[in-house]
């Protein structure tokens, strides 16, 4: 998976970054923890600029969550546990979580999208209830930039410190990053395996 991660930030530059983030937001396996930190690695090498990196991770971490933000806009709750309900098993949502997302929002409010952006599992669905909730575009736009230039900055500014100390990491940048696929890919395979469409939510 680095390798093809590598190969698009090589071909494609910014762009690329940007294609791997916005997939990340729609299909989680793709992990933006090996993603960023590449494309910092590829900034320190001379491939590209960092502040360009940052900038493209930011922008397809905005278009993806836009699409979930549009979605939950479009269906509404009721509609959406449907969804989830014949369809969810792939990106492993189910309507309770959708619940708990809803529940969670409506208690904590919008703050809840820059906060959601820097925790696994959470950052590529925060913006269902944003959606669901009706927010303000430009307030929903401003939350998720934020909270997606923490997280893609830090992860960015790592892999680009690591491309600075090459000769200490490169025997085992590789390994690290190989690991971090497979451990994700796991997961999701497990969640896929193992996914339940809850009873309470046949009724919907």
């Amino acid at each position: 998976m680095d390798d093809w991660i590598n190969s698009l930030i090589e071909t494609l530059g910014a762009a690329g970054v940007a294609l791997l983030m916005f997939l990340e937001n729609i299909f989680p396996p793709i992990p933006s923890e090996l993603i960023m930190p590449l494309a910092g690695y590829a900034a320190a090498d001379g491939r590209t600029s960092l502040p360009l990196v940052i900038a493209a991770g930011v922008a397809g971490t905005c278009a993806g969550a836009g699409c979930w933000y549009s979605l939950g806009r479009w269906l509404g709750e009721e509609r959406l546990k449907q969804w989830a309900y014949r369809h969810g098993r792939w990106i492993t949502l189910s309507p309770d979580d959708i619940e708990r997302l809803d529940s969670w929002f409506e208690k904590h409010g919008g703050w809840t999208i820059p906060v959601g952006h820097l925790l696994p599992g959470i950052r590529t669905l925060v913006s269902i209830p944003a959606g669901v909730f009706a927010m303000r575009p430009l307030r929903f736009a401003a939350l998720t930039i934020l909270g997606s230039g923490i997280w893609t900055g830090a992860l960015a500014m790592a892999g680009w410190w690591l491309g600075r100390n090459f000769s200490s990491v490169e025997r085992w940048l590789g390994p690290v990053s190989t690991t971090i696929m497979a451990a994700i890919l796991l997961i999701y395979i497990y969640r896929v395996i193992t996914f339940r469409a809850k009873t309470s939510s046949r009724r919907h």
